[in-house]
């Protein structure tokens, strides 16, 4: 059977299984925030009605300027895109052809926009179930690439890796000429997560998303930011008006959602402190996230399709992994929600643990 390659919309993946799917429901597939947008976007989003009637801004100006004073850097170490696809597709262009590392599991989507560039690409993977990451393996590794993809906090573990390892492997891509996508999508789900400083002549790229934060992925929006030569071949590969106007205007409210971010966080490290002490005094094995989604595995089976398809068939929807490297469907991924629906999940992993 073919899997789909993404979260969220359940339809295809019921489709794919031949499977009735049920009226009602919760998607546990796609790691939005359980809260929803923010109240700034919700109680505006009337007014963003006019500029549907006019181009978008191409260079995403006053969002660039506001990005650029929270993250202390310039505009012109800056670009705005259609989600984050749209960014790592940028980066398959600027690498086409060259040697490509992917620290695995990963986002499916770095190794589809390397190979459809024409890139070798290989793998580095992180073995379960403390997903350390070995430098001095990993160094070995990077003689051979020109780009690394990583991803921190890691999709699908959810595994953040703290700021003095991350400046390690910064200093082990410079001394191989490598260079760093590092992909920061769930960054602001962390507790006190350090970023580093993007440099004006900095090996690095960071992506982030702001569609998970703020729950707005119907809109897609995200942002790159690396030196400025970096941003400018990346800039030169972009469509015109990629990013449309109401996600523009949407972003600039998002960033000033401070109380949203902290409500979301405090929430998250609730759900997510109970979810695991649940978890395991039912002996599942479960990876030690730091933000809104986790791993999970019955360690009675190796492979979890019989847990799959129970959940589903109760309206369930995790998020298989199929198509992660290194896990090949022997873990389960969860996106953590509101107490309501992570109260239904873990009823129903009471009733799996009575029949297994």
């Amino acid at each position: 059977m073919i899997w789909p390659s993404h979260g969220s919309n359940p339809q295809y993946l019921y489709e794919a299984m031949d499977k009735q799917m049920p009226e009602e429901r919760i998607d546990f597939s796609a790691n939005i925030n359980p809260l929803g947008p923010p109240s700034e976007l919700k109680d505006r989003w009337g007014s963003l009605f006019p500029y549907i009637t006019d181009y978008p801004d191409p260079h995403g100006v006053l969002l660039k300027s506001k990005l650029a004073a929270a993250e202390g850097i310039k505009e012109t170490q800056i670009l705005v895109g259609n989600g984050g696809a749209e960014l790592i597709t940028l980066i398959g262009r600027m690498i086409a052809g060259k040697h490509a590392l992917i620290i695995q599991p990963a986002f499916s989507e770095y190794e589809e926009a390397c190979r459809v560039n024409n890139c070798t690409v290989s793998y580095y993977q992180l073995e379960p179930e403390d997903w350390n990451l070995n430098m001095e393996a990993l160094s070995e590794s990077l003689k051979a690439a020109d780009a690394i993809f990583f991803c921190n906090p890691n999709n699908p573990t959810g595994v953040y890796y703290p700021k003095d390892l991350v400046e390690k492997l910064i200093e082990k891509c410079q001394i191989h000429s490598c260079l760093l996508i590092m992909d920061e999508a769930f960054y602001d789900f962390a507790l006190d997560y350090q970023s580093i400083v993007i440099g004006k002549d900095s090996n690095v790229v960071v992506l982030r998303s702001m569609t998970k934060m703020f729950s707005i992925p119907g809109l897609r929006l995200g942002y790159m930011m690396a030196g400025e030569r970096l941003i400018e071949r990346a800039a030169a590969l972009k469509p015109h008006w990629s990013v449309n106007a109401l996600a523009l205007k949407a972003g600039e409210w998002c960033l000033d959602s401070k109380k949203h971010v902290r409500l979301t966080k405090n929430l998250i490290r609730q759900e997510r402190e109970r979810l695991v002490s649940f978890y395991r005094n039912l002996n599942f094995a479960v990876s030690p996230s730091a933000v809104n989604f986790y791993l999970l595995r019955d360690p009675r089976m190796d492979e979890q399709l019989i847990l799959f398809q129970f959940l589903l068939e109760k309206g369930i929807i995790p998020r298989h992994t199929m198509n992660f490297p290194g896990l090949e469907g022997r873990w389960l991924r969860f996106a953590i929600k509101g107490p309501k629906d992570n109260d239904v999940l873990m009823e129903a992993m009471k009733e799996w643990r009575k029949v297994r």
